[in-house]
């Protein structure tokens, strides 16, 4: 059995931070993201979004893992922020309606899938969406 206070990769002691520069951590995150295990994914990916505050993509990395871990809070609000820096990306409109419909605010839930409908009609999944957060919002 693996000693776990060590990198497995490098067996040097562990100190909670992914090993390289943020760029390996975004790709390292990608990579656990993808292989099913976000609540790994949003730690490494929190720690490429901290080296790189101003980095879209490490924020819809996080965004992503958080939503796929459970954590919709954590999820919103990393959607918000991509949003506040670029209103008119479609995908972070949609996470942002996503998670607040996850956390029970139709409303916002409504406005932002609205939005990604609106930028995207060819996109069928945030139409289905929207569709059934309007129906959560009226019910």
């Amino acid at each position: 059995m693996p000693d776990e206070s060590r990198d497995l990769e490098d067996n040097q002691p562990y100190d909670g931070a992914p090993s390289g520069e943020s760029y390996d951590w975004y790709v390292r995150g990608l990579d656990l993201l993808d292989s099913g295990n976000a609540a790994a994914a949003v730690q490494v990916l929190a720690h490429a979004a901290t080296a790189e505050p101003q980095s879209r993509a490490a924020r819809e990395a996080l965004a992503r893992a958080q939503f796929d871990a459970g954590l919709y809070l954590e999820a919103l609000e990393s959607f918000a922020w991509i949003v506040g820096a670029d209103p008119t990306d479609d995908y972070a409109q949609f996470g942002l309606g996503l998670a607040a419909a996850r956390t029970g605010d139709y409303r916002t839930a409504v406005e932002h899938l609205s939005l990604a409908a609106a930028m995207r009609p060819d996109v069928a999944h945030y139409n289905m969406a929207l569709r059934g957060a309007r129906a959560a919002l009226r019910s």
